[in-house]
């Protein structure tokens, strides 16, 4: 457990103003896939219903509430790791069971947003929130 009080110290001063915006463009792409999710829910069950047999109603509905709510805390930086952690399960499901099954090509567009994203993802996991955040203003204003 120390080790990761050590890791969260280290992200929490080691954080660089220019990720926040970077933080926030995520949380932003991540809502907006939950509302394409929520506008196309054929599409996510076409995904999530040929990979696994199991409960895809459930799967569904948790991409979508996941991406939507998240990625709104991600922007917003309040609870930004719990966030994130909610977040990992689904994007690597995309990258290794969904978007890699179409090739490792160019043109594979989705494929390279999720790598993208997943990377962001474990960046943020272990530089947390940031200086201008939701988590920081109700550091300060709590002492």
């Amino acid at each position: 457990m120390n080790m990761l009080h050590r890791i969260e110290h280290w992200g929490d001063t080691h954080h660089p103003a220019w990720t926040d915006a970077l933080r926030i463009m995520l949380g932003i792409i991540l809502v907006l896939k939950g509302i394409s999710f929520i506008g196309d829910t054929e599409y996510l069950n076409a995904l999530v219903g040929r990979r696994l047999q199991v409960v895809p109603v459930f799967l569904i509905h948790y991409v979508a509430f996941a991406h939507l709510v998240g990625g709104l805390l991600i922007a917003v930086g309040c609870l930004t790791r719990l966030a994130v952690l909610v977040q990992l399960p689904i994007l690597i499901g995309a990258v290794f069971f969904v978007n890699i099954s179409r090739g490792f090509s160019a043109l594979n567009s989705e494929l390279w947003l999720s790598l993208i994203v997943l990377g962001l993802l474990l960046m943020f996991l272990v530089l947390g929130s940031g200086k201008f955040s939701m988590d920081e203003s109700m550091r300060r204003n709590a002492h």
